[in-house]
């Protein structure tokens, strides 16, 4: 799955280089779980047998590049981001943010809000208004809490970022489309669902419901879903 694409599976609130190819330490004892407790996902994982959640980059990084993908194409978002890695001076940090101000991040192509909306990242990071070397070991919804207070972040943004960032191994991003979509697919014969039918589908795949939706995802796209 391609990231960058809003509302899409492999939409990119986590974008950037990936750091991590080691598999979750949880990732067997979810999916020998999985494969237990629900007949769908007893079909779908062994179709994947060597794939598995990876980690990305730093978390100012992250953020920063969801925020400059939201809403626009793969292609565009990547030279969205070079160009602000260039006007940042080869990184792209919360010090070289607040330095540009809006006025800079204009000139490098990002519209009036997504300007506002990473310089307000940069600000809460650069103020230490979210504590990153804490997140690990937060509360997934004290992350969500930190992360929704910044401007141009949502609860979908946020939760994408715990799973694919922080590799939480027990969330349930309701608000995707995508998720929505295999469910329907796999679980009601393509008619729709509501997110309360979503959340009782997944109340099997408890602890694990990461996992079970990062399988789902893959269900709609073999490629690797990229965040």
């Amino acid at each position: 799955m391609k990231p960058y694409v809003s509302a899409e599976p492999g939409a990119s609130a986590c974008a950037g280089a990936f750091v991590g190819t080691d598999k979750p330490a949880y990732w067997d004892a979810a999916v020998a779980h999985l494969v237990k407790r629900d007949r769908i996902l007893k079909k779908l994982i062994p179709q994947h047998p060597e794939a598995h959640l990876l980690t990305r980059g730093e978390p100012f990084v992250t953020l920063a590049r969801s925020i400059i993908g939201q809403q626009i194409s793969t292609r565009s978002a990547d030279s969205l981001w070079e160009r602000c890695v260039g006007a940042c001076g080869r990184k792209v940090g919360p010090a070289a943010v607040v330095r540009l101000g809006v006025a800079g991040l204009r000139e490098a192509g990002l519209s009036q809000r997504k300007a506002e909306y990473l310089l307000d990242l940069a600000s809460h990071f650069q103020e230490r208004r979210v504590h990153p070397g804490q997140w690990a070991q937060m509360e997934d919804e004290a992350v969500v809490g930190e992360l929704t207070a910044i401007r141009g972040i949502g609860r979908w943004t946020a939760e994408m970022f715990l799973i694919f960032n922080l590799r939480r191994p027990d969330i349930l991003p309701l608000d995707d489309p995508g998720l929505l979509r295999a469910i329907s697919q796999h679980y009601f014969s393509g008619e729709p669902v509501s997110r309360f039918e979503a959340r009782e589908v997944a109340q099997a795949w408890k602890p694990w419901r990461t996992v079970a939706t990062w399988y789902l995802w893959r269900s709609l796209d073999r490629v690797s879903v990229e965040y």
